[in-house]
């Protein structure tokens, strides 16, 4: 190359480098805040991202609505995680550091939630977590203290294993119990943990642990072996789509235990798989429900439905409540800067959200209500809420 050649070059990449630094100061004053929206759009779990998703994107617009914040709108970047953790470090790491992106908010599923925090806590960005219940999606494991730029809108699986726990043998009144958990879930395995430690420290007896993973199509050599065992209750704390076959091939079985679950079960494909009659005497421990009758659960509802043309469920009621809770800190903070943020997430107490009440607590985990839901032909009936 000639001389004149490489000194074209050198100038060309010293060109580009200074337009890339431009492109940076313009991400900075720029009229708009990007916020990450990183969810499970595609893959077992969409209906659950699909729902958090729209109702984070309903937060957005009535905040842009009404004038934004710090005097700019907030402009969505959404991203897919495709269900999958590998899908879910790709994803935060695009919006973060392509995108550019001021924090994220997102994740309805714990192994997705614990992958993404890890690239959240490596570039410093503030990010809250809609619903994701294993205790290690903020929980540093090496240093045993809370990731300092993660924090979460939901409550976790501690809480939920020992409200699950509770309703069994003081509602249930059943006092064996067999744990049918989802191996290739971070989520199931945790929540198994917490609900058998409760259940047995409240006088159950769990009779045998058996597994499955996800993907699988046929149980019924699992529940051969379940229905064998006589349980008073079949502990089933998988996602919709296993949970709606196990549950049906065991009716089909002639297995008329009650089963209970966590969240994972709030999908409308459930009943879809299920049918409708063998979903009958089951139960779950979720976030929220839509017949919550306060001012602010009633006013999400119809605007949910005017947006959508359908109710909202719990994790659309969790993708709002988390998209809330981060423009509230970033308000507070009167900042976009990420310590900033995450100073003002730290210092959450008596957020008022759709689904409740919440503080964050020194985990940056929420502090907040649960709600049990029965499934009665295919339909949800709130039973209860039970405060932490």
């Amino acid at each position: 190359m000639s001389k004149f050649r490489l000194k074209m070059a050198g100038l060309l990449t010293i060109l580009i480098m200074l337009s890339g630094l431009v492109t940076g100061c313009g991400d900075t004053a720029s009229k708009d805040i990007k916020i990450g929206v990183v969810y499970e759009l595609t893959g077992n779990t969409a209906t659950f991202g699909t729902a958090a998703a729209n109702g984070a994107k309903l937060a957005f617009k009535e905040i842009n609505a009404k004038g934004g914040v710090l005097g700019k709108q907030i402009q969505p970047v959404i991203a897919d995680n495709k269900g999958e953790p590998a899908e879910s470090t790709n994803a935060m790491t695009k919006v973060i550091t392509q995108d550019k992106v001021v924090a994220v908010t997102g994740f309805t599923v714990s192994s997705c939630g614990i992958a993404g925090s890890t690239v959240a806590e490596v570039n410093k960005t503030p990010f809250v977590a809609a619903a994701t219940t294993n205790p290690k999606v903020t929980l540093d494991e090496k240093s045993g203290k809370a990731k300092d730029y993660v924090f979460r809108a939901c409550f976790i699986d501690p809480f939920q294993g020992t409200v699950a726990a509770n309703f069994a043998l003081n509602s249930l009144n059943v006092k064996t119990a067999v744990v049918l958990i989802d191996n290739s879930s971070d989520y199931s395995k945790g929540l198994s943990q917490f609900f058998k430690a409760s259940y047995t420290k409240g006088g159950g007896q769990i009779l045998a642990e058996e597994a499955y993973l996800q993907k699988d199509q046929d149980f019924k050599a699992i529940l051969t072996k379940i229905k064998a065992l006589n349980p008073e209750l079949i502990y089933l704390p998988g996602y919709y789509e296993e949970v709606g076959k196990i549950i049906k091939q065991a009716r089909e079985m002639g297995i008329t235990v009650p089963f209970l679950g966590g969240d994972a079960w709030d999908s409308p494909k459930l009943a879809e798989i299920a049918g409708p009659a063998p979903l009958n005497n089951t139960h779950f421990t979720n976030f929220y429900s839509n017949e919550d009758t306060s001012p602010a659960s009633r006013a999400f509802v119809e605007a949910y439905k005017k947006e959508y043309n359908q109710v909202p469920d719990s994790m659309a009621a969790m993708g709002y409540d988390a998209a809330y809770l981060l423009v509230d800190a970033i308000k507070r903070a009167n900042s976009t800067e990420g310590e900033k943020i995450r100073e003002a997430l730290v210092a959450t107490q008596g957020f008022k959200s759709v689904s409740g009440d919440m503080n964050l607590t020194s985990t940056h985990d929420a502090i907040r209500s649960a709600v049990i839901i029965e499934l009665q032909d295919g339909k949800q009936v709130y039973k209860e809420t039970v405060k932490p």
